[in-house]
């Protein structure tokens, strides 16, 4: 039912549609051929005719003169020139140097020329009865000219040869008519018209058939972007037999597949920010208001109540700066101060940094670090690796142990930052660098930590051109790494 719908609706006449203009240009096409075809015919038939004629004539003055020559005009020859002469509508005289007919055929009747007046060179001449005149044509040069005939008004060649031989000289005319008669001419063009016409509705047909075929699945994409445009991501674009529709299809399917998730994500997004910035400014109110009416005049539970507001305000502060950043970021703003530095001094900043996190924790820092210098921006490296660190605190439970690693090649130098925690699922690895993306979809917010830490993470290190990624596994941890080019300029250079 759906395909009987769908062939309807592309039946419906759109003049800039693929299937009309297919369809045209199959019919342009088709009645172009025939046109050319009709055209060469009109041109062609005549012009060949006439050189095909000439070449009989050559061909029947050659065998002629042969059977002449060979055969000294005896029966056999006669037998021979007869055949030729009548098998090819034709009138032909041959004289022998007495001005003796030793030979005549005629096949045209009234038509021919050999018994009529005719002018050559302003010369009346009657062929058949003066060979005289005939020999007196020929001696100097053959003969070879056209005259319009006075009864069919058609176009005649008249052919004269002198023919030399050992023992007799003969003087040879032949008469055909060049131009075809016209019924035939009429008879060829009825037939092409009758074949014009087959062609042009077998054209219409299979142009039909074939636009239909091609516009179908055109169709269909273009009912499936629609719903798509309306929001419904559960389309599926179907592929076809064509390569360029079929990759289309694939380019749109995983397109959809995108938007879905960016979908996905936005809503996500919006979510988490209000809940962040909700939370802290509710705090801030209620805070505020217990200042006001409760604590304003106990100094103990007044700057009790103010650490609150300051915390909550700081935490603010840092959701903005990190939106700001990562919109730096992905606007192609990241500016890299490059330097050569100790990667193992930046780790043991970092650690300094979180130590009141790690110790409320208890946590089992493990620190397998190597004094290594690499080339990069410092700074932000060392935001990576706060945020990997923070990351691990945030999703160990208390107790556990957590281990820095820095590993040494050649080339590179690798990062690792291990935790023991819950893990990350498989399906959702890939996703855990967007922003905003959490794991367990809950609003748990954390003091420390604002949701965009990987994202910046992930933005520093592809600026930096450096590999990433993280191996993880469900209630075993996780392993967030990065590898950062060791070769550095030497500054003492």
């Amino acid at each position: 039912m759906l395909q009987l719908e769908e062939w309807a609706i592309s039946l419906k006449i759109d003049f800039k549609g693929i299937r009309f203009n297919t369809w045209l240009y199959f019919l342009v096409f088709s009645f172009s051929i025939l046109a050319l075809l009709g055209f060469l015919l009109l041109v062609l038939i005549k012009p060949y005719y006439r050189q095909n004629k000439l070449s009989f004539i050559d061909n029947i003055t050659a065998q002629i003169e042969s059977s002449l020559i060979n055969s000294k005009a005896d029966q056999t020859a006669v037998d021979n020139m007869s055949k030729l002469v009548m098998g090819n509508n034709a009138c032909a005289l041959i004289f022998n140097e007495n001005g003796n007919v030793i030979y005549e055929s005629d096949s045209l009747g009234e038509l021919c020329l050999l018994n009529k007046d005719i002018e050559i060179d302003g010369r009346h001449y009657i062929l058949s009865q003066n060979p005289d005149e005939l020999k007196a044509l020929l001696t100097d040069d053959n003969l070879n000219m056209t005259i319009t005939s006075p009864l069919s008004s058609s176009e005649m060649l008249l052919y004269g040869k002198f023919i030399r031989s050992e023992l007799a000289n003969y003087y040879f005319v032949l008469n055909t008519p060049i131009e075809p008669v016209e019924s035939y001419i009429d008879f060829i063009m009825r037939q092409y018209l009758y074949i014009a016409l087959i062609v042009v509705c077998i054209s219409l047909f299979v142009s039909f058939l074939l636009s239909g075929k091609i516009a179908l699945p055109i169709v269909r994409m273009k009912k499936e972007a629609d719903l798509l445009a309306d929001g419904k991501y559960n389309v599926s674009f179907e592929t076809a037999s064509y390569s360029e529709i079929n990759d289309l299809a694939i380019t749109l399917n995983d397109a959809t597949n995108k938007l879905s998730k960016v979908d996905e994500l936005r809503k996500d997004l919006v979510a988490n920010v209000s809940h962040d910035i909700k939370t802290p400014l509710t705090m801030i109110k209620a805070y505020g208001e217990m200042i006001k009416d409760i604590s304003g005049d106990d100094p103990l539970k007044r700057n009790e109540h103010l650490d609150v507001i300051l915390k909550e305000t700081d935490y603010l502060s840092r959701l903005v700066s990190d939106m700001q950043e990562y919109s730096k970021m992905q606007a192609g703003y990241i500016e890299l101060k490059k330097t050569n530095f100790d990667l193992n001094e930046v780790c043991l900043e970092v650690v300094d940094l979180l130590q009141q996190l790690i110790d409320d924790k208890q946590l089992d820092l493990k620190l397998n670090l190597l004094p290594v210098v690499v080339y990069g921006d410092e700074i932000k490296i060392s935001q990576v690796v706060y945020n990997f660190l923070s990351n691990a605190i945030k999703h160990s439970s208390d107790g556990s142990a957590i281990e820095i690693n820095i590993i040494d090649s050649e080339e590179k130098v690798r990062l690792e930052v291990r935790d023991y925690g819950e893990g990350i699922a498989e399906d959702s690895l890939p996703y855990i660098w967007d922003r905003y993306y959490k794991i367990d979809k809950s609003f748990n917010r954390s003091q420390n930590s604002t949701g965009l830490g990987l994202a910046i993470a992930k933005a520093i290190l592809e600026a930096h051109n450096a590999d990433y990624g993280v191996v993880s596994q469900v209630d075993e941890g996780s392993t967030f790494y990065f590898e950062i080019n060791k070769d550095y300029e030497d500054e003492t250079m």
